[in-house]
């Protein structure tokens, strides 16, 4: 990350490779997932991980719900146990 990350509209570096949502209401979440798709999109990442956390599974199917119908997104899946399980989904995005 650069020293000079700000918040705006505009990243002044290529995002993560994943966003943690965990802890957020599903709007917050939803906005933020929104917003990071479209700069790792952007940003020519072909994957991402979104960690939503396990808890009671509102947030999970909240974003999947989501992600079935983004327009930038390809594919996605629950992680593997390596890769967060049940905490997090893996989402391929489309090409550039």
């Amino acid at each position: 990350m650069s020293s000079h990350d700000r918040q705006s509209n505009e990243p002044l570096s290529s995002p993560a490779a994943e966003i943690h949502l965990r802890r957020l209401t599903v709007d917050e979440a939803l906005f933020r997932l929104d917003r990071y798709l479209n700069d790792a999109f952007l940003a020519g990442l072909p994957t991402v991980r979104v960690i939503h956390g396990k808890g009671t599974g509102t947030l999970r199917q909240a974003v999947r719900e989501e992600l079935k119908s983004h327009p930038l997104v390809i594919s996605f899946r629950r992680a593997r146990l390596e890769e967060g399980g049940d905490g997090a989904t893996i989402v391929e995005l489309a090409n550039q």
